[in-house]
C-alpha cells in the first residue's frame, strides 16, 4: 500500500489535470462575442446567422463561391473575381458586388465593376455595370423582369448538357427558354462604346417602345415605336 501522502499527491495531480483539461476545452468551445484587431488579412469571410444560414461572402477571386440555393452550393459557370455575394434569409444568392481589372500582355487595359440584386431564386432584376475593354468602355443601369420558375432548373439543365457540343447546348437552352420564359429587359440607361448615351424603355415582351438618345456627335433624338419595332413617333432637332 502506498503512503497516504503519496496517494494524496497523486489524487491532487489528477484533479489539477482534469481542471486544466476542462478549462482548455471550454476555451476552444466558446467563441468570443467581440474581437478587435488593427488589421486582418484573409482570403474569404463567410457571414452567417446564429442558425448557420449564409448571408454574405467577402472573397478574393481564387476563393469565389459557386451558386448557393437554400444553403446548397452549385458550380458557377464563370465566377472568377473578387467581391461580395449577398444571400437571402433562406441562404439563397440574391445579388452581389464584384470588381476587377488589369493591363493585359498586349498593353490593353481592362476594368470592370458590377452591382446587382436578384429576384427570388432568379437572376438580376437590377444591375449596374461599368466596363473598360480593348474596344472601348460602357456604363449601364439595367432593370429586368424574370419568370417565376427557380433558377435551379436552369442550373440543372446546364449541368446535364455541359459535355454536349456548343451548338447542341445552345439549342437546348433556346428550347428551355421558349418553354419556361427568359429574362426581359425593361429599362436601359447607359453610355455606349461609341460615346453615345441613351435611355430605352421596353414593354412586357422586351420590345423597345421609347428610346431617347444623344449620339456621339451631340445630336439628340426621341423615338416611339410599336411592338414590331416600327417608328410611330419621333422628335428630332430642327435643321
Amino acid at each position: 500500500m502506498k503512503p497516504i501522502g503519496q496517494r494524496f499527491l497523486m489524487i491532487y495531480a489528477g484533479v489539477l489535470t482534469a481542471v486544466f483539461a476542462v478549462t482548455v476545452l471550454s476555451g476552444f468551445a466558446r467563441t468570443p462575442e467581440k474581437l478587435s484587431v488593427h488589421q486582418l488579412d484573409v482570403q474569404r469571410i463567410n457571414v452567417r446567422e446564429p442558425n448557420g444560414t449564409l448571408r454574405l461572402v467577402i472573397t478574393d477571386a481564387a476563393s469565389a463561391p459557386g451558386i448557393f440555393i437554400k444553403g446548397k452550393e452549385y458550380p458557377h459557370p464563370d465566377r472568377k473575381t473578387a467581391g461580395m455575394i449577398f444571400y437571402n434569409d433562406e441562404g439563397t444568392e440574391n445579388g452581389g458586388l464584384i470588381f476587377g481589372g488589369e493591363k493585359n500582355k498586349d498593353g490593353t487595359r481592362e476594368s470592370h465593376g458590377h452591382l446587382s440584386f436578384d429576384a427570388y431564386e432568379q437572376d438580376q432584376t437590377m444591375a449596374l455595370d461599368s466596363h473598360q475593354e480593348k474596344d472601348g468602355r460602357y456604363t449601364k443601369l439595367q432593370f429586368n423582369d424574370y419568370p417565376d420558375y427557380s433558377i435551379l432548373e436552369e442550373i440543372q439543365l446546364l449541368a446535364s448538357i455541359k459535355d454536349l457540343p456548343a451548338d447542341q447546348q445552345n439549342a437546348r437552352l433556346k428550347a428551355f427558354f421558349a418553354e419556361h420564359g427568359g429574362p426581359t429587359r425593361r429599362i436601359l440607361l447607359g453610355r455606349n462604346t461609341d460615346g453615345s448615351v441613351q435611355l430605352a424603355m421596353n414593354d412586357l415582351q422586351g420590345h423597345p417602345r421609347i428610346v431617347m438618345k444623344v449620339a456621339s456627335d451631340g445630336s439628340p433624338s426621341l423615338q416611339m415605336l410599336d411592338g414590331n419595332g416600327k417608328v410611330i413617333g419621333e422628335l428630332v432637332p430642327r435643321q
